[in-house]
């Protein structure tokens, strides 16, 4: 039985029946599942987005429980779009969710068709392979939003969004800006941004080789940040 209308009466009473029309046409690829986004995945499936593609080469790991939303005690080790898709699927079995394990580099960039796509979010944290996607995607037509760094925050206040030549405060910007200016490749089109203003909290020595650390009330509020930029764009 199709259901889909009483899951979504809610989004479409504030929404309205157009833009839920536009949102179910709407197609979205996802480059990141895991700290922020899972929680963008999770917010337009929700909403009533129909057709997403997830992409991710990595599996849940322990270190992933605090944060990501399809990480628990009983997926570690799976791999994370398909527990991702699995979760998708069981809150909207009428979706169309496609989950690509593997890693974005400049190589691959041309097979995943971003041309085909109307939004194009990028959700990963290595700065050599999020250089790529977005040098890439800003050249492809769809729009692109991309998250900045939300490791090392704790204040959801200072969470802000903007066109990423204006984002502030951010190292990780920063270091794509640099790398961009270094190389002397520029994005085609403008990138929206989700980022934090707030200073990175400071690592002890003895953490300086560690992993960043990040709770999940940060990077759950990136990526819902992400989903509510493709919702009221098309709104």
């Amino acid at each position: 039985m199709d259901t889909s209308e009483d899951f979504f009466t809610r989004s479409r009473l504030l929404l309205g029946d157009d833009a839920m029309s536009r949102l179910e046409r709407k197609r979205v690829i996802l480059f990141g599942v895991g700290g922020v986004g899972s929680w963008c995945a999770e917010a337009l499936i929700r909403t009533g987005l129909r057709r997403l593609t997830i992409v991710d080469f990595d599996t849940v790991s322990c270190s992933n429980v605090n944060r990501q939303l399809m990480a628990t005690s009983a997926s570690i080790g799976q791999v994370k779009v398909e527990a991702m898709r699995a979760r998708l699927m069981s809150i909207n079995p009428n979706a169309e969710v496609v989950a690509v394990s593997d890693r974005v580099t400049a190589e691959n960039l041309a097979e995943f068709h971003l041309e085909d796509y109307d939004y194009v979010i990028d959700a990963i944290d290595s700065v050599s392979d999020k250089a790529e996607l977005l040098l890439y995607a800003s050249a492809c037509g769809a729009k692109v939003l991309s998250s900045m760094g939300a490791a090392l925050k704790l204040d959801p206040s200072q969470v802000r969004t903007d066109e990423f030549w204006k984002v502030k405060g951010c190292p990780l910007a920063r270091a794509l800006r640099n790398k961009f200016k270094h190389e002397q490749r520029f994005p085609k089109s403008k990138i929206r941004c989700v980022y934090s203003t707030e200073q990175p909290i400071k690592k002890t020595d003895r953490e300086l080789n560690a992993p960043n650390g990040s709770l999940v009330h940060i990077t759950a509020i990136f990526g819902m940040t992400l989903a509510s930029m493709v919702i009221t764009d098309i709104r």
